[in-house]
């Protein structure tokens, strides 16, 4: 592939996951949720599964162990989640989301089922399929870090 080719892919990709993002975060805001940013939305993909730690979201979204930490006392100060004792780690505190959290969790994944389904009425739902197991293949699943 020459490299004006790889450099017209990296664009197209870079503006599909960019308004990818964005789509979802205007849906998550107007199913009631306007009082977050985008990058609150990978923290929740990182808790949502059961909690993380400060520590895990910091590596999980790319920033340090502070950052991580003010983003933390803001999620909580909005009532997305809570910290609570680590099960395994008595000098860890596990931070979780609140039924508020996941409800917001799953206006995303509402949020992204109606963009995915405009592309399905683009490229038809087989081609959809067909590009997320490509991709997956080469980015297959890990940290999802927005960008800053």
């Amino acid at each position: 592939m020459q490299n004006s080719d790889a450099l017209a892919l990296a664009a197209v990709l870079l503006a599909a996951a960019g308004g990818l993002a964005q789509r979802i975060h205007e849906g998550v805001a107007a199913r009631g949720f306007a009082d977050l940013r985008p990058a609150h939305g990978f923290a929740f993909a990182r808790l949502a599964p059961g909690g993380a730690t400060v520590t895990d979201l910091a590596e999980h979204l790319g920033v340090t162990k502070q950052a991580a930490s003010q983003l933390v006392d803001e999620i909580v100060r909005k009532g997305y989640a809570e910290r609570r004792p680590h099960p395994g780690d008595a000098r860890a505190r596990l931070i979780v989301l609140t039924e508020r959290g996941r409800a917001c969790t799953r206006a995303a994944e509402e949020a992204a089922g109606e963009v995915i389904g405009k592309w399905a009425e683009v490229l038809g739902e087989a081609d959809v399929r067909a590009l997320r197991d490509r991709l997956a293949r080469i980015a297959p699943r890990g940290p999802v870090r927005p960008a800053w």
